[in-house]
């Protein structure tokens, strides 16, 4: 018999008789081992993914987690890892659909932009783009293409709004999605922009203004311990070795060296005071229930920030930044606030924009986003970047009062206190409970006096001993 060979490798087809042939064992050796070689080369091949610049001139990154391990198949904006900059998290997505094939990292490793973060497989015939480099497949057998399920957090959205993402140039890990598991619908795409814009979008159908319950409704609370409660520490496992260790300032600690390097170059200008919340305390008492129907935690925040925009608009020179030679002085036009946080990867600053054109409950709404993406340590880089204006609120951990440094390029920042119960004299006298916070700021001495610095201050406790006079100045 002759053998005849077809494409398929493991074909082998016998014809009839009178096409008989003698051949010796040797050839019908080598001709297995020729099938077999040329569908090793049509598997495909693979692709480097490079790390692509992700802005903000960073060129360096801390790989913090991987998704995916050698041999796992992945699909087009499926996450790869997560890396860490001196600015903000950033989660790295797929461009192709193919099955890794090298990680050129390890956790905790420096990976550059430009250089290649993994090998990726893709099938020959779609295709690469010309600016990727290409590496030579080497041979595979069929069974080595096992599809594996992806391990690592993927973000639910569909076709649609990850379409509408890119071409916003939105990264969709940055987006809290309001649908079913999460899932980010395109209200949260528009929503999301409109906060980077500053744009004002109409509400969404969906969204039901509902009306706060009138007193004669209200279901009297349960009566609350009045007894003061003890602090319980926090007791945290004490690894001791008894051996030195050196470990390198990286992510946001390398941020923060860079930071107060240059914040020691500006004149620091203090000033302290005290401001009675107690009508405060009421207010926010009666809107948490409506707050919570609507799906947002209210805390005392919202009101800081808005009686701080309100202040600015009469003292835009707090709203402000000046250049490295003291020469010029930008005068913000927007109000971006930015809000202290303390993170298990240490402290952050994201900032809420434009508050001059926001609600008190919109406020509420961008710290609740804020807050959850901290937590989870994927704050973006647009979230943490161009704050003009900064409240830090270290009375959730404790103390009184502080000495606040400014972040340049901006010129002041406040302190917030814990709030305490004291007691107080009315007008006709009497003592009463007041509820009681210190506030500490600090000013850039070079452009702000300390007449300035108390006027704002004193504008912003009269917002907030006097909620009800904020509804005057609301735009």
């Amino acid at each position: 018999v002759c053998i005849h060979r077809v494409r398929s490798c493991s074909s082998i087809r016998f014809i009839k008789s009178k096409y008989v042939c003698v051949f010796d064992k040797s050839a019908l050796k080598f001709n297995q081992q020729r099938l077999f070689r040329t569908s090793a080369v049509s598997c495909g091949q693979i692709v480097q993914f490079k790390l692509s610049d992700i802005g903000e001139g960073i060129t360096e990154v801390t790989v913090k987690e991987w998704y995916i391990k050698e041999g796992d198949s992945v699909s087009q904006f499926d996450s790869i890892c997560e890396v860490q900059s001196d600015k903000a998290s950033v989660t790295i997505t797929s461009r192709y659909d193919g099955v890794i094939r090298k990680l050129h990292y390890s956790i905790d490793d420096i990976a550059f932009v430009g250089k290649p973060l993994v090998d990726i497989e893709i099938d020959a015939s779609k295709g690469v783009a010309p600016e990727e480099d290409v590496v030579e497949t080497p041979p595979m057998s069929h069974e080595e293409h096992t599809h594996q399920e992806i391990k690592g957090h993927k973000t639910l959205a569909t076709p649609a709004v990850r379409r509408l993402a890119m071409e916003n140039n939105i990264k969709l890990s940055e987006v809290v999605g309001t649908g079913k598991d999460n899932r980010i619908l395109k209200e949260d795409i528009l929503n999301y922009l409109a906060k980077q814009t500053g744009a004002i979008l109409p509400p969404s159908p969906k969204a039901e203004i509902v009306p706060p319950p009138r007193k004669t409704e209200t279901v009297p609370a349960a009566p609350k311990d009045t007894a003061r409660k003890i602090p319980v520490p926090v007791s945290r496992p004490i690894a001791f070795s008894g051996k030195d260790k050196t470990e390198p300032v990286t992510g946001f600690q390398k941020a923060m060296v860079k930071t107060m390097s240059a914040a020691l170059k500006i004149p620091h200008f203090g000033y302290c005071d005290e401001v009675d919340l107690t009508h405060l305390v009421q207010l926010r008492e009666e809107l948490k229930p409506v707050a919570e129907l609507r799906g947002v935690k209210l805390s005392f925040m919202p009101f800081f920030i808005k009686a701080a925009s309100l202040g600015l608009l009469q003292y835009p020179i707090l709203n402000a930044s000046l250049d490295e030679n003291c020469q010029n002085v930008t005068y913000k036009a927007s109000h971006n606030i930015g809000v202290a946080m303390d993170t298990e990867q240490g402290l952050i600053v994201p900032n809420v924009k434009n508050v001059q054109v926001c609600s008190v409950f919109d406020i509420a709404v961008e710290l609740n986003r804020l807050q959850s993406l901290g937590s989870a340590g994927q704050l973006g880089t647009s979230d943490l970047t161009g704050g003009t204006f900064t409240l830090s609120n270290i009375g959730t951990i404790g103390g009184t009062y502080t000495k606040p440094v400014i972040l340049p390029p901006e010129v002041a920042i406040g302190a917030l206190g814990k709030i305490q119960v004291l007691p107080r004299f009315n007008d006709k006298g009497e003592v009463f409970k007041a509820q009681i916070m210190n506030v500490s700021w600090s000013a850039d001495h070079r452009i702000i006096d300390g007449a300035t610095m108390a006027r704002f201050s004193n504008l912003w406790k009269s917002y907030l001993e006097n909620p009800a006079s904020m509804l005057l100045d609301l735009k």
